[in-house]
């Protein structure tokens, strides 16, 4: 019974990354209808319609820490199930593009807070032999929704006409009020009982429901790594490794161009020749092998290791990016450019997507845990608002400084996947097998 609360627990929770996943990618298929209708320039298309929610993203990432701390983790969970289901209806119903703007910036609110609070939460109730695949079903769930919405865009495409658009953005409300309704159900962090509310007994009862195999160790465990430093201020130089290394898989995640090519994948492959209806059906593969990859990136973390799936997904990258550029620069054809897309896809999911939330939810104690999966988080989504708000500059069919052909933007992103592998190499430390106290420990006597 105590196992299949603790798989209910994570599942319910991993549901805010289907959100996330759902969330961010949808944009795609509306894109270029909202282009068209509002006929807005490259620039206020960057700025306003397509990272906005990046914005809200940075927002919530970087202070989402603030409320998982205070409030806890559940509330917290609930109340970004409220913030998505309130932007998926007002973005529907937007007017002009500053009023679809707001409502985006307030689902990238729920984003952001998102990847600080239920990576975090599921870490801090999975038992340590399990704890990556466990927090690796947050990331399944973002592609899961990442391939829902480029799903979903696909079949509404012409169902509303001219506002089939706003059928692909306002569908989002449907799982967002199921996932908060859910979240009622789910208790609240044992760690965080026992560190900001010093509640032994009702992390006891937790523990006791998640099937932990030995509660007493446990909860010394997590008070003797309170007592270190219970200030709760992650500005010090015990913190400095964990800081450095959340900041650099975040920063390389992000420099890989993952999002970039979730984002405008549908106008990455008009550019290569597929006609618009085709070039969404190509989303939906690119989605399909993320997931594929995602599986099996979730069964190998607790074998094989994070820094192991790291280092292959670096290798994956190099190879498959420095392909897409030359697709692009030698004009191979669509099909080609597609077939090194599927495998930079696939080297993401199973290196950097099943890697990122679970090591970052690691690597800090549990009386910082939420502030320093913020940093890790704010630096993520500071890195694709700034990519998603400049791309349309770059990439405009029409007024894009590489709108003959945007072979160099891949070649760009091939550099900095050279530097993740170097990082991978010569720094980055292996967790699995081990308890959060544990690494706690290691990290603080290298910083």
């Amino acid at each position: 019974m105590s196992q299949k609360k603790l798989s209910y627990y994570t599942a319910t929770v991993a549901l805010a990354g289907f959100l996330f996943g759902f969330d961010t990618v949808v944009i795609s298929g509306a894109n270029l209808p909202i282009k068209a209708l509002w006929e807005t320039s490259p620039l206020f298309h960057g700025t306003f319609i397509m990272s906005m929610a990046l914005w809200g993203t940075v927002l919530g990432a970087l202070l989402g820490g603030i409320p998982t701390n205070k409030w806890g983790r559940k509330k917290t969970l609930f109340m970004i199930g409220v913030l998505f289901a309130v932007s998926a209806l007002g973005s529907s119903l937007a007017p002009d593009p500053y009023t679809f703007s707001f409502f985006r910036f307030i689902g990238g609110i729920g984003v952001g807070i998102s990847s600080v609070s239920a990576p975090t939460y599921i870490s801090e109730i999975a038992p340590a032999n399990k704890r990556g695949q466990l927090v690796a079903r947050y990331q399944f769930m973002i592609v899961f929704g990442i391939l829902i919405a480029f799903f979903s865009n696909y079949l509404l495409k012409g169902v509303g006409g001219d506002i089939d658009w706003r059928l692909m953005v306002g569908v989002e409300a449907l799982p967002a009020i199921a996932y908060t309704l859910m979240v009622l159900k789910i208790p609240e962090s044992p760690r965080w009982l026992l560190v900001k509310k010093n509640d032994e007994s009702g992390a006891r009862e937790v523990l006791l429901k998640v099937g932990n195999q030995d509660i007493e160790k446990s909860i010394s465990e997590i008070k003797n790594s309170s007592e270190k430093d219970s200030s709760g201020i992650i500005w010090k130089k015990i913190y400095f490794m964990p800081i450095l290394l959340a900041f650099l898989v975040a920063f390389f995640n992000q420099m890989s161009g993952i999002n970039f090519t979730l984002y405008y994948a549908p106008e990455i492959l008009e550019r290569a020749g597929l006609a618009t209806k085709e070039s969404l059906m190509s989303s939906i593969t690119i989605g399909l092998v993320n997931l594929v990859f995602t599986i099996l990136g979730m069964y190998l973390i607790d074998k094989a290791g994070r820094k192991k799936l790291l280092l292959w997904g670096s290798f994956g990258y190099i190879i498959s990016l420095s392909m897409v550029a030359w697709s692009f620069y030698s004009g191979a054809g669509p099909g080609v450019l597609l077939a090194f897309i599927l495998l930079f896809m696939a080297s993401h999911a199973i290196g950097q997507g099943a890697v990122i939330w679970v090591f970052i939810s690691e690597i800090f104690p549990n009386n910082v845990r939420a502030y320093g999966q913020s940093i890790g988080a704010g630096t993520h989504w500071v890195m694709a608002a700034i990519i998603t708000l400049i791309t349309p500059i770059f990439l405009d069919a029409e007024k894009g400084i590489f709108s003959s052909n945007p072979w160099p933007i891949f070649a760009f992103f091939t550099g900095f996947m050279v530097l993740q592998l170097l990082f991978v190499i010569f720094l980055m430390p292996e967790t699995k097998g081990k308890s959060l106290e544990q690494i706690g420990n290691e990290m603080a006597r290298k910083s």
